[in-house]
């Protein structure tokens, strides 16, 4: 059976039309369920690095929130540490906030510019995690690695100013070389490590694989992959420094006082 040119276009012009509407409604339908996934997501990155939960640890949805309880969400101007109110904070995103010209400034710590950081946000949020015997605060940070943003959390004891825990949970760094951010036995050496020196100023720090001096601050580079070991360092003391959460902290640690 033969078919005019007229026919076949016309047929194939329906053909697409279905499948864009098909595609279109089944993006909607699943755009709830996709963010409601993203944001568990987050929140099991948040419990593990405060070791709420184990790495491997896969909780249903019912006891993640039954343990963010005992978390409240601090959203807070970045220069001062002073509470900001966010309408909702599980969709305010810092980073994408700092690229507009109200969110955000032009980056000045030198370490901005080695994680390929322009700009930093005016508001910034914090995870208080008031767990009996497991308070801390969890700390969003991000910056460039040898091939991606890597986007992490960092949790540390207010009082001891020791490190909690450390995770990344999105990045595009080599498998089995820059990759190894990730790895548990790597974020194994963070935990107790001092994030400042006695006059504040940020202290910990990752150095070449085997050029450990200071065990009290600094962490054990990873084989081969120098730049991303590097960025980590950098970007985590960015974060701790006073044009990231340093006014924040001390705030903080002098309303415990």
């Amino acid at each position: 059976m033969e078919f005019s040119n007229k026919y076949i276009v016309c047929f194939a012009l329906a053909l697409c039309l279905i499948c864009s509407a098909t595609v279109s409604s089944l993006a909607v339908v699943l755009k709830d369920k996709q963010e409601a996934n993203k944001l568990l997501d987050k929140q099991m990155n948040v419990l593990r690095v405060a070791q709420l939960i184990e790495t491997d640890e896969e909780p249903n949805p019912e006891k993640v929130t039954r343990i963010f309880e005992d978390i409240e969400v601090l959203t807070f101007d970045q220069a001062t540490g002073n509470p900001v109110e966010i309408r909702n904070v599980w969709k305010f995103n810092p980073l994408k906030n700092s690229k507009t010209d109200e969110g955000g400034v032009d980056a000045s710590d030198p370490r901005a510019k080695r994680v390929a950081i322009k700009r930093m946000p005016k508001t910034l949020l914090a995870y208080r995690v008031k767990t009996a015997g497991k308070e801390c605060l969890v700390l969003p940070i991000y910056g460039n690695g040898l091939w991606s943003l890597l986007l992490g959390f960092l949790a540390i004891e207010l009082d001891t100013s020791k490190v909690v825990g450390i995770t990344f949970y999105e990045h595009l760094e080599t498998p089995g070389l820059g990759g190894e951010i990730d790895n548990p036995n790597w974020k194994a050496l963070w935990p107790g490590k001092l994030c400042f020196d006695e006059d504040g100023n940020p202290a910990v720090e990752v150095v070449k694989q085997g050029a450990v001096k200071n065990p009290a601050t600094q962490v054990d580079g990873i084989s081969g992959a120098t730049i991303t070991s590097k960025a980590v360092g950098n970007l985590v003391q960015l974060w701790l420094g006073d044009t990231g959460y340093g006014p924040f902290l001390r705030q903080q640690r002098g309303a415990q006082r």
